[in-house]
């Protein structure tokens, strides 16, 4: 019942008189070239579409920021009527629902802003388990096979919850009558090769595993479900984008996913990432209170290379008693911090900007003043963060749309923070996550 690809190639066999007296047939079994090739050609298809789609976010990230913050604006400070409240409710409303795609549509172009931290994913998992019983209804028996002797990984906890959310949720939708959901964890050795769902290799990783007993899908439908806005299911009752976001941050986390399915008989997505030398994690430091004081006081260098955005942040920091300088890229910057007299307590600065990066303007800044702090914000993880690793976590940063207050509170606790936000030469540090695989 399956499909064979043949390469055949036929010779004319002809005696000493020229007669043709057989033809000599060899045929290869090419099937798994086939699949190879086609494997390729869907990853450059997933590459591409990433590519677009996190560029489209960051455009639109940047513009919700306006959006969101000028209507906070109005709404806090010219006490409008009713009525006009009402209206930019709706458009606040509005830009809220859109900054969700965007970071969907981030996600799944491994364009997310990556903080990393060491974790046992089993822990991720029972707190999650809290909010599969409201999610799942009571007609999906949740069951949990954990490997208590799993190894660690490095990943971004947050998002790991995001891949159970939304393969729950599609799971669910593959249940309408019920059914059950299996969830389990394992150490495994992965070489690359899987044979009959059974791995083996050199490399240490960790699987994640979410089963149902659901209807399944078909080959066809097989190749497209991490496609964005591909969906089976009727309109309105789905963005399309669940799994693609889970494509997206397992890719990010240098990890693989591999998918069983046949109609009728359930669908498995296995999860597959590194494991890390480590085994055991060093404990949180504790989390100090940061006091708010009513107003600001010191002076900001702000960093923004999209005007929209600067006006914005400019005003909100204004309004909370900060006095503020602008620039518009990183050499503005170093010019106006060369010029100022006075003493600069924090700077601002978008992290990936063109010419010179926030880090790089961050290191000259610190040639002249060593004592600077300073606060990353964006919404958009470049190719060069996508290639060399991740933001480390330590490391004071905002994440585009943001609110006023969410602004001032970071800038507070970035002031009052201890050495992370004075760090000169470690200010950002990458991880390259083929690095834990070259050791083993």
């Amino acid at each position: 019942g399956n499909t064979v690809w043949i390469e055949q190639r036929n010779t004319l066999v002809r005696d000493s008189a020229g007669r043709l007296v057989a033809v000599n047939c060899v045929a290869r079994d090419v099937t798994e070239r086939k699949h190879l090739e086609e494997q390729l050609r869907q990853s450059q298809k997933m590459e591409a579409i990433g590519l677009l789609a996190g560029g489209v976010a960051h455009d639109f990230n940047n513009m919700l920021t306006v959006i969101m913050g000028f209507a906070n604006l109005i709404l806090s400070d010219e006490a409008p009527s009713p009525s006009v409240a009402r209206k930019i409710g709706h458009i606040k409303s509005a830009a809220e629902k859109a900054v969700i795609l965007t970071r969907q549509l981030l996600a799944f172009g491994r364009r997310q802003i990556f903080r990393p931290t060491l974790l046992n994913i089993n822990s991720v998992v029972e707190h999650a388990s809290e909010m599969f019983a409201p999610l799942l209804g009571a007609d999906i028996d949740c069951v949990f096979d954990l490997d208590p002797e799993l190894s660690f990984v490095k990943t971004d906890a947050a998002q790991i919850e995001q891949i159970l959310v939304n393969l729950s949720v599609n799971a669910k939708g593959a249940m309408p009558g019920g059914g059950r959901l299996t969830i389990e964890t394992r150490n495994v050795m992965l070489d690359g090769a899987i044979t009959g769902g059974t791995w083996s290799g050199q490399l240490p990783y960790i699987m994640l595993a979410v089963t149902d007993t659901g209807c399944g899908m078909d080959a066809s439908t097989r190749s497209r479900i991490f496609e964005p806005f591909y969906t089976t299911k009727e309109q309105g009752k789905g963005t399309g984008l669940g799994l693609s976001i889970v494509y997206g941050i397992v890719k990010q986390s240098a990890g693989d996913i591999r998918v069983f399915s046949e109609p009728g008989e359930g669908t498995r997505f296995e999860i597959l990432l590194p494991a890390t030398e480590i085994v055991e994690a060093a404990p949180a430091p504790p989390i100090q209170a940061v006091p708010e004081p009513a107003s600001g006081c010191e002076t900001i260098l702000l960093v923004e290379d999209d005007s929209g955005v600067r006006q914005l942040v400019g005003l909100i920091l204004g309004i909370s008693g900060f006095e503020v300088l602008t620039a518009g890229d990183a050499k503005e910057a170093l010019s106006v911090a060369e010029q100022h007299q006075g003493r600069i307590g924090l700077v601002l600065t978008d992290l990936i900007m063109p010419g010179m990066s926030g880090i790089a303007l961050v290191a000259s800044l610190r040639q002249l003043n060593h004592k600077i702090r300073v606060l990353y914000m964006s919404g958009y993880a470049s190719d060069s963060v996508v290639a060399h690793g991740q933001l480390d976590p330590k490391i004071p940063f905002i994440q585009k749309p943001f609110s006023g207050p969410d602004l001032i509170r970071a800038i507070r606790e970035t002031l009052a923070g201890g050495a992370a936000a004075l760090e000169s030469e470690d200010t950002v540090t990458y991880v390259d996550p083929a690095a834990y695989q070259r050791r083993w």
